[in-house]
């Protein structure tokens, strides 16, 4: 639409919006659909810098104490771990309960934002939708190295055998093998449904016969035809609306390991709602602390603009928020409930023996992200980073407050233990980390980081804006 003159039509209101809406700064001024397919296609076809080949090489050395840690756990059981009585549940099941919540930022970018139509998940939702499933299979491994017969996982299945024996349905467990599994095979399916059109693309672009082939294979024969188009946009939003209600199921569910106990601090109503948004906060931090590099040394300052980096930091800034209230909560609800073994619980968090690990969490969790209020700090990239490394140690601190603290004194004072972890923990938890980094390096490597198509749409909206 035009004006008399013939000049298009803008709201001066809001000059980071055009008449229709779209957003306008998502992408860094000159960008065309040649630039984008030269910028983001061309990444796995060459050959990976010199940062990429060193940081892929201290990953590929964490995995390997992982693949140590684990044969010596194999070899001589779960007792290589500080786990005792009355603290079962030690580092195995900290991780666990860390690694999916960083796993529910990737959901909530590419699903939840994709049916609200905000356009700035574009350029981070592949980066989030791999860690999703990166996270993911570090979490599920953590509960089968902790079973101590790992061998026999398959019994938490419900399949028919011959001895009519089948898996207890009472045991949280069971719930986190289908909640986890579900929220696996959904992720996946919609992370390899968005990256096809952008196979295809790569496809187009390979030089080399081999990347080609492979590239073309999983393309899955996409011509970019309307049909295509079609039945492909109508499958990724039923995948998204099947994905939206696993960010609040997924975590529900891993809160009720907890909620379902009469362990002093875990049984509480409040947990589902503050454990989604602990993930969802955790999520966005690692996103961050994993995106910000990548940008810098591939360098797509032009299209992940600082307008995405500070979207996120407000998430990050109000899941916060939520989360400060639960902690606020927590102590209320045990003071206000009037139990002794409540209100013990809460003054052994603060002044027991493990009072240091409970202040730490606060100041990280709590008082280091309200730099976020300052749009200097949001809009700065290394301080940026900086918070976010604060909020995901912070969150696995949280965990360890959780279940450690909860379960170092419950209710007879002659059970009562200390937990220590021994460097067998701290292989298993760096090595999962590395574990995580070395499938990252690989995503980033071998496919499309920045969805290509998404991308060429956000250019393509403003100039159908000035359309008569």
């Amino acid at each position: 639409m035009n004006t008399p003159d013939g000049s298009p039509i803008t709201d001066h209101r809001s000059p980071s919006y055009s008449t229709f809406g779209y957003p306008t700064n998502l992408l860094g001024p000159g960008q065309t659909y040649e630039s984008v397919n030269q910028t983001i296609a061309e990444i796995p076809l060459s050959r990976p810098p010199m940062s990429w080949r060193f940081g892929f090489f201290v990953a590929f050395l964490l995995l390997m104490m992982f693949l140590v840690a684990i044969t010596w756990l194999f070899a001589k059981g779960v007792g290589v771990w500080g786990v005792n009585i009355p603290v079962a549940w030690g580092f195995a099941i900290v991780n666990f309960v860390w690694w999916v919540g960083i796993a529910h930022a990737g959901t909530f970018i590419s699903a939840i934002l994709l049916l609200l139509f905000q356009h700035w998940r574009t350029a981070i939702n592949r980066f989030t939708e791999a860690m999703t499933l990166f996270a993911v299979a570090c979490a599920g491994l953590m509960p089968l190295l902790h079973l101590g017969r790992p061998w026999v996982f398959y019994w938490l299945f419900p399949y028919p055998d011959t001895m009519g024996v089948w898996p207890q349905f009472r045991s949280p467990l069971v719930w986190d093998v289908f909640a986890v599994g579900t929220y696996f095979t959904i992720s996946l399916l919609f992370w390899y449904l968005g990256l096809v059109p952008d196979l295809a693309t790569v496809r187009d672009r390979a030089k080399k016969l081999w990347q080609k082939k492979i590239y073309g294979f999983f393309a899955l024969g996409w011509r970019n035809s309307a049909s295509h188009w079609q039945r492909h946009q109508i499958a990724y939003l039923l995948l998204a609306g099947l994905a939206t209600p696993l960010v609040l199921s997924v975590h529900s569910v891993v809160s009720f390991d907890f909620s379902v106990a009469i362990v002093p601090g875990w049984h509480s109503t409040i947990f589902p709602p503050y454990f989604v948004a602990g993930a969802i906060y955790s999520g966005f931090a690692m996103s961050l602390n994993i995106i910000i590099p990548v940008r810098k040394v591939y360098h797509l300052e032009h299209l992940i603009t600082e307008r995405y980096l500070n979207n996120m930091a407000n998430i990050m800034l109000a899941t916060g928020m939520i989360v400060a209230y639960g902690y606020f909560i927590e102590a209320f609800m045990a003071w206000y409930s009037g139990d002794i073994f409540e209100r013990y619980m809460m003054m052994n968090r603060a002044f027991g023996p493990y009072g240091w690990v409970f202040w730490t969490l606060m100041v990280f969790n709590v008082l280091v992200p309200q730099a976020l209020w300052s749009a200097r700090i949001r809009r700065n990239t290394v301080s940026l980073f900086i918070v976010a490394l604060f909020i995901n140690i912070g969150m696995w601190i949280e965990r360890f407050v959780i279940v450690i603290t909860s379960l170092n004194r419950d209710f007879t004072p002659s059970a009562w233990h200390m937990f220590s972890p021994t460097k067998w923990d701290w292989m298993t938890l760096f090595g999962s980390v590395g574990l995580f980094l070395t499938l990252q390096f690989l995503f980033i490597r071998l496919v499309p980081m920045i969805s290509i198509s998404e991308t060429r749409e956000l250019i393509a909206e403003p100039e159908k804006a000035t359309i008569k």
